[in-house]
């Protein structure tokens, strides 16, 4: 899956954006954009194919008939840039998952910021499915292509001590990359296929495929209703109110 990930290329990318020493000084040094600009740097290789009119947007990356999206959230403001492009325009969207997160607070007063530690949540390829779901109408057609890009990068939260609601004492403030772990590449509906597991039976429903892939709630079964909406899974009977899958 990390065929053609270069992260000697890409700590260069990221070292001349963000400065070696530049996180050591706190708040002002760090740019809200800091993934968005590293991963366009990388995919693009130089400025020159970056922020290229097209139609009546701008894409992020532009080579050679080919346009590549950076999207580090909020899929919904895609759908007007995939009406306009997709027709005339290869598409490539990268959307980077944070795997191994480290967290680091910025105090609101002074700009010191703590010692760095390690977070329990991870992102992985199944969590970019909540916004792929806002673009499903999109996944297949022939022009587009995805690559997700799971990341080991360090979290920046602006921490604010006077505000008595501790959920809310924290907020993000900016995602700076470290390394590339490792790219899966969507090219066409069927290379979804490399995301149902191997230790699911013939036919199972959307709690046996939420259970083998570890998600909670709704998120199974979202992941299923794209997956069948591609025609990569078949339902193939009911079990009370659950659907009953097989793969295509």
């Amino acid at each position: 899956m990390n065929k053609g990930v270069n992260n000697e290329e890409f700590y260069r990318v990221r070292d001349e954006i963000v400065g070696v020493n530049r996180t050591r000084y706190g708040i002002g040094t760090l740019s809200e954009k800091t993934l968005h600009n590293v991963l366009k740097n990388y995919y693009s290789g130089s400025e020159d194919y970056q922020e290229i009119p097209v139609n009546e947007f701008v894409a992020d990356i532009y080579m050679d008939g080919h346009i590549i999206e950076i999207q580090t959230g909020n899929f919904n403001k895609l759908r007007r840039k995939l009406d306009s492009f997709l027709n005339e325009y290869k598409v490539t969207i990268v959307y980077p998952l944070v795997y191994n997160r480290y967290l680091i607070y910025i105090d609101k007063e002074t700009g010191r910021l703590s010692e760095k530690r390690k977070s329990n949540r991870k992102d992985n390829y199944y969590t970019a499915f909540r916004e792929l779901y806002k673009i499903k109408q999109y996944l297949n057609h022939p022009n587009l292509s995805l690559k997700l890009v799971l990341l080991e990068a360090d979290e920046y939260k602006i921490e604010n001590m006077k505000l008595k609601n501790a959920r809310r004492r924290a907020e993000k403030y900016d995602i700076v990359p470290r390394e590339i772990i490792e790219e899966l590449e969507i090219n066409c509906p069927q290379d979804f296929i490399q995301l149902i597991p191997l230790e699911l039976n013939e036919k199972f429903t959307a709690k046996d495929f939420s259970k083998i892939i570890k998600v909670h709630g709704t998120m199974g079964s979202l992941i299923l209703n794209i997956f069948h909406y591609l025609g990569i899974v078949e339902r193939v009977d009911k079990s009370g109110n659950s659907y009953i899958y097989e793969v295509k």
